[in-house]
């Protein structure tokens, strides 16, 4: 029977303390699986009673061969008792074998771990955690692998064993350097963080900025896959849907990373995705109007007819960059995206429509539009984007009558001929008409 204090040392030498301290722990140890084990038994003597009354009424229906009938009860029961000597011994060997032997050890680990959902989550109760988050921090390679794939595997669908390997500092194990490790460990390293990510969701206090700098420069790298910057990238997504986080994401340079991926298309949705929910803070809007790549990198995906989730996206972050700034506007005026929005407010998807149009809509001379309080940007007294005096209100009522001209001089006469070619004119009708179009659901 396993005690339940260290036996009383102040007596003994100090030399054989460390052969009384090492005794204890594994007294410990073997009580803790010596439990897990009767708790696995248990179960099985319920699921085997389970078994026989379905054997039962199986054969009072069917009349078959009795070896045929309990044979699959036979097997499952040799397999679980294979599973728990194999748990057995991958435990003991993971805690107390040679590095050869911890290194096998977490293989069966993740086995396990992966066949069965339960035995995975009272794997953590064996404490094999703390150990595999320290295989993690090994500078061989195959060593740190393995580690990885067996955390993978426990961490699936389990909230505790996720808070477990965050307490026991996976998050500070991260390679400082991404061009020492392969792009396999790169793409294991992503997987998990992902998993753990979620945890953000949760009011789980998760240290964003630790796991940041590893994010981003995976994302940066031109070596890295598309698979692991995808992984990276809902690893971000699932941080910015957090308020608290948006401070750290912005101050470690998320948000030029994320307009530098916008380009890709297999990337630009989740990139764009996160945007959005960084836009609407103070932090993250104030980022993105200062980047050099506003507004042109977002008028781009605008343009990509082949991604109507990208347009969508791209349209919400412009409309919340020009909502009450006249200064956003004018950038995007010069940056020629009214022609854009025109084409969008054609041929684009029902939200993307309703989104350019109300663009659209605040380009306008604000002196002859009549604007709710839900259908434009205004700020007091003075309707945002309308001059001041007089000279400012004949300048910018010149600059939109001269790019509303040149934009339909330009691409009506190829929009009109695409918008033919893929609906019938009916349709353009009623999106012409239905320019005035009042509050956009955001």
């Amino acid at each position: 029977m396993c005690p339940s204090q260290p036996p009383n040392m102040s007596n003994s030498s100090s030399s054989s303390s460390p052969i009384w301290l090492l005794s204890y722990i594994k007294l410990q140890f073997f009580g803790r699986v010596r439990r897990f084990l009767r708790s696995k038994a248990a179960r099985k003597r319920y699921g085997s009673t389970t078994d026989r009354f379905d054997i039962v009424s199986i054969k009072s229906s069917v009349d078959d061969d009795e070896d045929v009938v309990v044979q699959p009860v036979i097997g499952r029961e040799k397999s679980e008792d294979d599973s728990a000597v194999v748990l057995q011994r991958s435990v003991k060997k993971l805690h107390f074998g040679r590095w050869e032997e911890k290194e096998k050890a977490a293989m069966e680990i993740e086995r396990l771990a992966r066949e069965d959902g339960k035995t995975r989550k009272l794997m953590a109760e064996l404490e094999v955690i703390p150990v595999l988050v320290a295989m993690v921090a090994s500078d061989v390679p195959s060593r740190r692998l393995v580690g990885i794939t067996a955390l993978i595997e426990l961490a699936r669908g389990t909230y505790t064993n996720k808070v477990l390997m965050v307490e026991a500092g996976i998050l500070s194990k991260l390679p400082k350097n991404i061009n020492i490790i392969d792009e396999s460990t790169r793409s294991e390293f992503a997987e998990l963080l992902l998993s753990l990510s979620s945890l953000a969701n949760n009011q789980f206090p998760f240290a964003s900025s630790e796991i940041l700098p590893f994010l981003t420069s995976i994302l940066e790298s031109s070596s890295s896959s598309v698979e692991t910057k995808e992984l990276c990238l809902g690893t971000l997504y699932n941080l910015s849907t957090v308020l608290d986080s948006a401070g750290p994401l912005v101050s470690n340079g998320a948000v030029q990373t994320l307009l530098m991926l916008t380009s890709i298309k297999e990337l630009s949705e989740k990139a764009l995705a996160t945007l959005g929910h960084l836009v609407v803070t103070l932090m993250g809007k104030k980022a993105l109007e200062n980047s050099p790549m506003v507004p042109q990198s977002l008028i781009e995906t605008l343009t990509w007819e082949d991604k109507p989730k990208c347009q969508e996206l791209s349209a919400y972050i412009l409309m919340i960059l020009a909502h009450q700034s006249s200064a956003q506007r004018q950038k995007m005026a010069k940056s020629g995206i009214v022609s854009v929005l025109l084409e969008v407010a054609l041929l684009g998807s029902p939200l993307a429509q309703k989104r350019a149009l109300k663009l659209l809509q605040w380009f306008k001379d604000e002196r002859h539009a009549k604007m709710g309080p839900h259908s434009g940007p205004q700020t007091g007294r003075i309707t945002i984007g309308s001059p001041i005096n007089q000279m400012e209100a004949q300048v910018g009522k010149k600059m939109m009558k001269n790019l509303v001209k040149q934009s339909l001089h330009k691409n009506m006469e190829m929009i009109t001929r695409r918008a033919n070619a893929s609906e019938d004119s009916s349709k353009l009708k009623t999106l012409v008409i239905s320019t005035s179009s009042k509050s956009l659901p955001y």
